[in-house]
């Protein structure tokens, strides 16, 4: 009987952390609105319209797949669509109050259900479809909720099946074996990791370390902010030192990098030397991973996760003190308690995100790739920027008497706008580089103020549709000055800058502590920015002056896709701005189309680019495994089919003198330099860019 009360006094206590949790996020989103209309440079209207947004944001992100909601759970959470807006003004919890008991309700159903559905083998001969309509609407009931689960669960094994059908033949490795014996071999293991991938990602729902309820009010947040505009977020802070990380800052970490054995299974690879996993002495590269458990939560089995799998539940929200369960090589097992740790030697270890080479044929041209903009924002000296980084580079390659240059910012998706204004320095002499608009009505000018180039002669930069934000400036401006020939396809087409503020209503712009730590952070869109010219590439983008065509797989989505893009509006050019005389484009065009026209990559990309646009039709999936081993063989037939080429009579690839220097002294970097080196050798946009370079050489 004692046990009775104190079960009945845990309950109330896990009630009442909810209750506060959600309090605590319903006074974060009405903070959000209080900070939007002071900072942000073009505010929108909390309304029922926005209202609206927030809702159907939040059913997306918790339920994107429309699996867990029934549409008698949609009829209850309705009633908020419309006013979500005064439960924002009053920070009101009824809402999430709702949300959270129905989702948390739904995810231990559908757990229970898929560990029902997959104990017995699933047929794939059937004529079973689930139709377009099924997958992109709520069930109406709990048994269509169960049928659902099970055709995406039998869609996924199939696909799976039929993909590893289709490589294996393709490889001549059926071992004698027809086809049923495959399928009898491969079933079981591919529905036991489905079932446990599948529970694994409700379990980390189930478990969040701070609470479902926490975990649902971030969300809340999250939708609300995104509402505003794509790039104005929220952040806890987890989120704001993920977010960090990205812009260059020191990482917290458990000290160690993830790799998969020969069946796909998680495993702990390289330890970094004075991190939480390499100071513990309990783990070791090769080390099975088995489990995971949070303080005060239950374990999470990883057995037959995948390396992505296990980094995505490293990196869940709260989680920074953890038990880790490994598998030693000699079988015994070990549970080891680790602490995210800011780690000095894994920021020394990836110091060089700069990469150059020596691209060596008719002439001797550098070559640069920036894939992420990013800065130390605690070193006040500014040198531990990625601008630096390329000037040192730029000094490496001149030594080795380049006659033309080409910097790749490909994937590049922007960062700080400091670097980027010193990035566009290197390459022009002191002028303006771009303008800024905020809610200030005085224009800004971003200024290069140091005198001289890095590099004054001929430069071309590659872009993609995956170039934004600063990558799209450094590249305007060098367009707009006449610089560099823009080659590539039409970046993303962000043009705003945005400021991590804590949520807190009474911050000054000019005088708040950016390193002052607070629970819960605003990312917020704070200024427009614009080309030398007064034009923007917000939506459109950077157009390049030599249009190469991306891949079909490549994906198309662009700012003027998202729903709540700021709107693209000119303003007058800077007066200081003076372009150098213009380069012979019409020239370049043509021998860029003679190239492509020479190169099997890009004939194979024009034949295919209808392909890849069918490919985007939303059609029904079929369950039956024939269909899907044709379907797998089509694609595979199209992958072969756009093969890079595997020679390169153009140019060589080495490294300056200084860095194969360096790489003889570690195994591992030079292996991976290796491959670098290959990638660069093959890749048929350089072979063009190296070809165009060439004839801007006087």
């Amino acid at each position: 009987m004692p046990k009775l009360p104190i079960f009945c006094f845990c309950l109330l206590l896990s009630v009442y952390a909810q209750s506060q949790s959600l309090e605590s996020k319903a006074n974060d989103a009405f903070l959000i609105t209080r900070m939007v209309e002071k900072f942000h440079v073009q505010p929108r209207a909390l309304d029922k319209t926005m209202s609206a947004a927030i809702y159907a944001q939040m059913l997306k992100s918790l339920d994107e797949q429309r699996l867990f909601f029934t549409r008698a759970d949609i009829a209850q959470l309705s009633a908020f669509q419309y006013s979500l807006d005064e439960e924002i003004k009053g920070r009101k919890t009824g809402f999430l109050q709702l949300l959270t008991v129905l989702y948390q309700q739904r995810l231990k159903e559908t757990d229970s259900m898929i560990e029902y559905l997959t104990q017995k083998h699933f047929g794939f001969t059937a004529k079973e479809v689930l139709t377009v309509a099924e997958d992109s609407s709520f069930p109406i009931d709990l048994n269509a909720r169960r049928e659902k689960i099970y055709k995406l669960l039998k869609w996924s094994i199939a696909t799976d099946l039929a993909e590893t059908i289709v490589a294996q033949e393709s490889k001549g490795n059926v071992g004698g074996k027809s086809r049923q014996q495959l399928i009898d071999i491969l079933e079981p293991k591919l529905r036991k990791r489905s079932m446990l991938s599948t529970r694994r990602t409700i379990k980390r729902l189930l478990q969040s370390p701070t609470g479902i309820g926490n975990m649902i009010g971030i969300t809340y947040c999250e939708a609300l902010a995104e509402c505003y505009d794509p790039h104005t977020s929220y952040f806890s802070p987890d989120q704001k030192a993920d977010f960090e990380i990205e812009i260059g800052n020191l990482p917290l970490s458990y000290g160690l990098t993830l790799k998969e054995d020969e069946e796909g299974n998680a495993m702990v690879g390289h330890l970094l030397p004075g991190g939480p996993a390499f100071e513990s002495g309990a783990i070791n590269e090769g080390d099975k991973i088995l489990s995971v458990r949070w303080e005060g939560k239950e374990p999470i089995d990883l057995t037959d996760a995948t390396a992505e799998e296990v980094y995505r539940l490293l990196s869940t929200e709260g989680g920074d003190r953890l038990m880790l369960s490994v598998k030693k090589s000699d079988g015994t097992m070990r549970e080891v308690s680790l602490h995210k740790q800011r780690i000095t030697s894994l920021a020394e270890e990836d110091q060089d995100k700069v990469k150059g080479f020596l691209l060596k044929g008719k002439n001797t041209i550098g070559y640069i790739s920036l894939p992420a903009f990013y800065s130390d924002w605690e070193d006040n000296r500014g040198v531990n920027g990625c601008a630096n980084d390329v000037a040192k580079e730029v000094l490496k390659l001149k030594k080795e008497h380049i006659t033309g240059l080409i910097l790749d910012l490909r994937y590049n998706g922007g960062g700080s706008v400091d670097e980027a204004v010193q990035l566009s320095g290197l390459f022009i002499d002191a002028g303006p580089v771009g303008q800024v608009v905020s809610r200030d009505p005085k224009v800004f000018t971003l200024k290069d103020v140091n005198r001289g180039m890095a590099w004054d002669g001929p430069l071309l930069v590659l872009v993609n549709g995956s170039s934004a934000s600063a990558s799209e400036m450094v590249a305007g401006t060098l367009q707009d000055y006449n610089r560099a020939l823009i080659v590539g396809s039409p970046t993303y087409g962000k043009a705003t800058m945005q400021v991590v503020l804590p949520i807190d209503t009474s911050i000054d712009l000019d005088h708040f502590d950016s390193k002052k730590q607070a629970s819960s952070y605003l990312k917020v869109t704070i200024s427009k920015l614009y080309r030398v010219t007064g034009m923007t590439v917000q939506k459109s983008g950077v157009q390049p002056d030599i249009l190469l065509p991306e891949p079909p797989e490549a994906d198309a989505e662009r700012e003027a896709d998202e729903p709540f893009a700021l709107p693209p509006a000119p303003i007058a050019a800077n007066k200081y701005y003076q372009p150098m005389p213009s380069l012979p484009i019409a020239q370049e065009r043509a021998i860029a189309a003679q190239a492509m026209s020479r190169m099997d990559y890009f004939k194979a990309v024009a034949s295919l680019e209808t392909i890849g646009r069918e490919k985007k039709v939303i059609k029904d999936k079929p369950l039956n495994l024939d269909e899907l081993i044709a379907e797998a063989r089509e694609a595979k037939n199209s992958d072969d089919g756009k093969e890079e080429e595997d020679q390169n009579e153009l140019f060589t690839v080495s490294n300056p003198v200084y860095e194969n220097q360096l790489l003889q002294s570690d195994a591992m970097l030079k292996e991976m330099n290796e491959e670098r080196k290959k990638e660069v050798l093959y890749d048929p946009y350089l072979k063009v860019a190296f070809q165009l370079v060439v004839a801007l050489i006087k």
